[in-house]
């Protein structure tokens, strides 16, 4: 079935008249509360902040030389490492997520983090390295299932789906400290041009373990577990300025609310089986991990973590030149990247992952022709132009993979199975990690530039199953895009009862034009 046809799409939001009138950053409880979710965001950084320092430290002599020149299946093993980390942790950690609150694991994590950040910096053998980052990765699982849940779940309605989206966009912050970490510490003839930016990898975890309990616990976990007063109290302080009886509050609240009980009582919630129980939970998880597999195997895996090796394919084997131009790209990916988050609610979803794909496909084409015609006539412009492709593939890579599959992903999944579905995509993602580290450094060393061809086929394969079955869910509240795959009928109920529950709508809510406030039911109906 073609994306987008499963429900009818509003012409606006439904509670624009609920929202608060002027600027957001006129008031300074949003702007307060926007900076708390700042902190969550940087979760992501520390994922990015890997990737780009395993490149950075490929270039570094000092660090080759120290752990003995690794290559092959040992190079392999010391990117994959981290991501073997976060497979132990995926059995705990949305239990973590959904028993202690969405604080408490990403506290958690964060001190498994910096542990490994510290061993990792004093490490004296490569076995003590790859430890460290086994912690690391272990460590990350925790952080990252419970961070974008708690942005989600807590942030402004129309702030939401650009500040979810935000959270993997700022992997790129990440990368940026790393490249540049590593390119600054290269003249260091000693050690200490590794163990700076491994030292630094600990950053976004101190400021985690010393400022997440500064944060408000997601109102929609305190609702499930029957702290209704502090979740309305939460809402109210943050989104009204402590006003209880603000209409906005109040259907946001019945809302949750709702949708928390239809889950309960309508979908089967038992384990992981609930997440493919119904078909509307089906539909769900055929999208997240179909863009989980994507968001790695587009061909990104190559110049996340093997960006030296494709230089060397080309001709470009200067250290300095290397780092050089891994430091801009990843300043032009998080440019392009936030860009993109911000135009989310504007562009829509569907529009955004399918501009990517057919945008990925003809730069991956160019790129591997110019590989081509270098390897066998050595054309010096051919390998420049690789550099240059590599660039325009990143920005259309950035236009939703991304930004979006974190946001897209969260946001389709409801309450009850939300960590259960986000800890699958983690785990589908790490996956393709592990076999992406294994597979490319051999690939590559093998059959070199012929392998880009396979990335050609599969991002054709990408763009045609985006086309098929990601649907649009712009302008929608959280509660109301969860439910979208459950249909129409469902879509209506929650909206419905949460009017009514909220005191914005009247008896079985036929009225079609009293006002309510500074709002008709009627209007607030259009969704």
């Amino acid at each position: 079935m073609g994306g987008g046809a499963a429900v009818s799409q509003p012409t606006d939001v439904s509670y624009r008249h609920l929202l608060h009138p002027g600027p957001w950053w006129k008031n300074s409880r949003l702007v307060h509360l926007n900076a708390c979710i700042v902190l969550l965001l940087i979760t992501s950084s520390t994922n990015g902040y890997d990737g780009s320092m395993m490149n950075g430290l490929q270039s570094l002599p000092q660090w080759v030389n120290y752990f003995n020149n690794p290559t092959g299946g040992k190079l392999g093993l010391l990117n994959a490492i981290q991501n073997i980390g976060s497979l132990g942790a995926y059995p705990f950690a949305p239990y973590c997520s959904d028993y202690f609150g969405r604080r408490a694991t990403i506290f958690f994590g964060a001190c498994v983090m910096l542990a490994g950040a510290i061993i990792q910096t004093a490490s004296q053998t490569v076995g003590m390295f790859i430890g460290a980052r086994f912690l690391l990765g272990f460590g990350l699982t925790f952080a990252a299932n419970a961070a974008p849940l708690l942005v989600s779940e807590l942030a402004y309605p129309t702030h939401r789906a650009q500040l979810t989206s935000l959270y993997n966009s700022l992997w790129y912050s990440g990368a940026i400290v790393a490249a540049w970490s590593t390119f600054g510490t290269f003249h260091i003839q000693n050690t200490w041009s590794w163990r700076v930016p491994s030292a630094l990898q600990a950053l976004p975890a101190i400021a985690q373990v010393l400022l997440i309990w500064l944060i408000p616990e997601s109102p929609r976990w305190l609702i499930s577990k029957g702290k209704e007063t502090q979740a309305l109290d939460i809402l109210s302080y943050w989104h009204a300025r402590g006003n209880r009886e603000d209409p906005l509050v109040q259907y946001e609240y019945e809302e949750i609310k709702t949708a928390i009980e239809f889950d309960r009582t309508v979908a089967a919630n038992v384990g992981y089986r609930s997440l493919f129980a119904t078909p509307g939970n089906r539909r769900r998880m055929r999208i997240i991990i179909a863009i989980a597999f994507f968001s790695q195997w587009s061909g990104n895996g190559l110049v996340s973590y093997y960006l030296s090796k494709v230089f060397d394919t080309i001709g470009i084997t200067d250290p300095t030149t290397q780092l050089g131009i891994n430091g801009g790209l990843q300043i032009y990916n998080l440019i392009v990247a936030v860009i993109a988050s911000f135009l989310v609610e504007r562009c829509g979803r569907r529009a955004m992952f399918m501009t990517s794909a057919a945008g990925m496909i003809v730069m991956f084409t160019l790129q591997t022709v110019c590989s081509a015609l270098y390897a066998q006539h050595g054309t010096k412009s051919a390998g420049d132009a690789v550099v240059a492709f590599i660039f325009l593939y990143y920005g259309f890579y950035d236009i939703a993979f991304t930004p979006l599959i974190v946001s897209y992903t969260v946001e389709i999944l409801p309450y009850n199975i939300r960590a259960k579905g986000f800890n699958v995509f983690n785990f589908t993602i790490s996956l393709s990690l592990i076999f992406n580290q294994y597979v490319n450094p051999i690939a590559l060393s093998h059959i070199g530039w012929k392998y880009y061809i396979v990335y050609v086929v599969w991002i054709t394969f990408e763009l045609v199953y985006v086309y098929l079955f990601v649907i649009e869910t712009k302008n929608r509240t959280l509660e109301e895009t969860a439910v979208l795959f459950d249909g129409e009928d469902a879509l209506q109920e929650i909206s419905h009862k949460a009017a009514v529950h909220a005191h914005l709508e009247e008896g079985d809510g036929s009225s079609t034009g009293e006002k309510t406030g500074d709002f008709t039911t009627a209007e607030l109906n259009k969704a």
